[in-house]
């Protein structure tokens, strides 16, 4: 099955007590779907999944899927350095309706090869549908390198990579390719890939959904928003998308600790981007 291409990570709006607003999440999910995102990645790393708690985290899936149309697929961020762990929210989210699950390599224990092909099976074994491994060695401290993706690829239902890091993007046999960083994107699609699971597509989803659609005009489009996708990456990301999602009217709030809040330097950073390609 298609996951779609234009995949969003969808952050997690917070109202001013710090809660899950649920109405928030629901407007911005509208939004997404109707400026060229087809598919959504639910509580993942943007989605500040580290700081909410499993019903915080549940619910957002089953909002999702209750929400979405026909043709947008729900990607539910169920990974964990615990593989009882992901496997439970991974069956879970599936219940819920996930048309797939995203599971992260397992941070901070940083297990050996076996570890790894061990954990990623087990999670394979949890539900019938598929699984997107995440790569971010720039998060975790630990890679799957290429050599190691192709010997997951042949565990059922490891069915594709976001692959964040550019340098290692490349086709896997067995595996659908997905960039994990807006600036791998163009290439990803270059090399015959599925697409992006991306952030900057909350600002500028239609631009992108023309990257996938016109691939005579990628490289220009790509070109033109390449200082966006730089000040996304400003500090840690949510805070800057969160904050230039504000400044474009979107009800998302706040980040939760220890994430604090765009200073002022990086806000103009933001606000020049947004400037520049006048959405502001």
């Amino acid at each position: 099955m298609s996951l779609g291409s234009v995949i969003t990570a969808i952050v997690t709006p917070f109202d001013e007590q710090q809660r899950v607003d649920e109405e928030a999440f629901l407007s911005l999910f509208r939004h997404l779907v109707d400026h060229g995102s087809d598919g959504i990645v639910v509580c993942g790393t943007t989605g500040e999944a580290p700081t909410l708690t499993a019903e915080e985290h549940l619910r957002l899936i089953e909002l999702a899927c209750a929400e979405r149309p026909a043709g947008t697929t729900v990607i539910a961020s169920t990974g964990s350095n615990d593989t009882a762990h992901a496997c439970s929210m991974s069956a879970k989210a599936v219940e819920l309706g996930a048309d797939a699950v995203l599971s992260v390599t397992p941070y901070y224990n940083r297990p050996n090869r076996r570890g790894l092909i061990a954990h990623f099976t087990e999670i394979a074994r949890a539900t019938a549908k598929p699984v997107v491994l995440y790569n971010v060695p720039s998060r975790i401290g630990l890679s799957l390198d290429n050599d190691l993706l192709a010997e997951l690829a042949q565990v059922e239902h490891l069915d594709y990579v976001k692959q964040a890091d550019n340098a290692a993007l490349a086709q896997i046999d067995g595996l659908g390719l997905y960039a994990g960083n807006d600036d791998g994107f163009a290439q990803a699609l270059d090399l015959g890939g599925c697409g992006g699971i991306l952030v900057a597509s909350h600002l500028v989803g239609d631009q992108m959904r023309r990257m996938v659609d016109e691939p005579e005009n990628r490289a220009e489009i790509d070109a033109e928003l390449k200082p966006l996708f730089a000040a996304m990456g400003v500090t840690t990301n949510p805070i800057p998308v969160k904050a230039a999602l504000n400044l474009l009217g979107h009800r998302v709030g706040g980040v939760r600790l220890p994430l604090v809040e765009a200073d002022d330097t990086e806000l103009e950073v933001i606000r020049k981007a947004l400037a520049d390609l006048n959405l502001l």
